[in-house]
């Protein structure tokens, strides 16, 4: 359902979702009761040498598919990898949502957008990435994330070994705390290119893929048998129908999606996980 990292914390080790699309670094904690515990890796704050209280500042965050978490705030060294940071926020929950305890290989998250849209109140604090960028070899971060396989993120290089051909580097709009850009078009199949643009964000922490409703109906146009179904709230299609590929056009070059799937819901983004919508 997702892919998790171990993390250090305070020197506990819990397995954490980095998160593109939100900038808050929560944790499962001896500060929730304890029937929302069971079956996680909590963080104890009292367990830690380095960890303080940031006193007065609380957090609280809503995703894009209702789930939330709330809770206090400490500083506390959080080693990811070879990375370390040694005063990290660490967002200590005191309760989290149904859909949350219901996940219980997820010990939290790792956010990795903006800082801008960190959720602490009254002292806004920076992500794990914006922490540790200044040390790092080169600013910035990567993720390989493979289908049904174990993936990677790495923090501070490029490793070769990992891609193939030329990176393509786009600029991202960093306004709106997301790593926004710009998407040149599409292209169905072996159709023709279509040199429509419109704004993206990548976002690790949702397994969908939303798209312009044109490019949604042009797509299924070119499947035999499909047809939108409002009982489904989505597109059906026969098992024997061919899917093509959809290709995204970004920074001049096109990137192929293989035999996706698309939704329609397009203005129902609270069906997106774990991308905020509000605090």
């Amino acid at each position: 359902m997702s892919y998790l990292c171990q993390v250090s914390v305070g020197g506990q080790t819990l397995n954490l979702n980095f998160d593109s699309g939100s900038a808050d670094l929560w944790v499962y904690s001896t500060l929730q009761p304890s029937s929302q515990q069971s079956g996680h890796s909590i963080y104890d704050p009292t367990k830690s040498s380095s960890s303080q209280l940031l006193v007065g500042n609380t957090w609280a965050i809503k995703y894009g598919d209702g789930s939330s978490a709330s809770g206090k705030v400490y500083a506390d060294k959080v080693i990811i990898g070879a990375v370390t940071a040694t005063s990290q926020a660490v967002e200590a929950a005191t309760s989290v949502s149904s859909s949350f305890l219901a996940d219980v290989n997820n010990d939290g998250l790792v956010g990795l957008s903006f800082s801008n849209i960190n959720t602490v109140s009254p002292s806004q604090q920076r992500t794990f990435f914006d922490t540790v960028k200044s040390s790092l070899a080169m600013p910035l971060w990567t993720a390989n994330l493979k289908k049904g396989a174990p993936g990677s993120y790495d923090f501070g290089y490029i490793d070769s070994s990992k891609y193939s051909g030329k990176i393509t580097y786009v600029d991202v709009n960093s306004a709106s705390g997301f790593w926004q850009f710009t998407a040149d078009g599409y292209q169905i199949g072996s159709s023709s290119t279509v040199g429509s643009s419109f704004t993206a964000i990548a976002d690790t922490g949702t397994s969908l893929m939303y798209l312009p409703s044109s490019s949604v109906t042009a797509y299924w146009a070119q499947v035999t048998g499909s047809g939108y179904d409002n009982n489904q709230g989505g597109y059906t299609f026969p098992c024997s129908s061919a899917l093509p590929d959809f290709n995204l056009i970004v920074g001049g070059n096109k990137f192929t999606v293989v035999s996706v799937i698309f939704s329609l819901e397009l203005k129902r983004l609270a069906n997106k996980r774990y991308s905020p919508v509000a605090t």
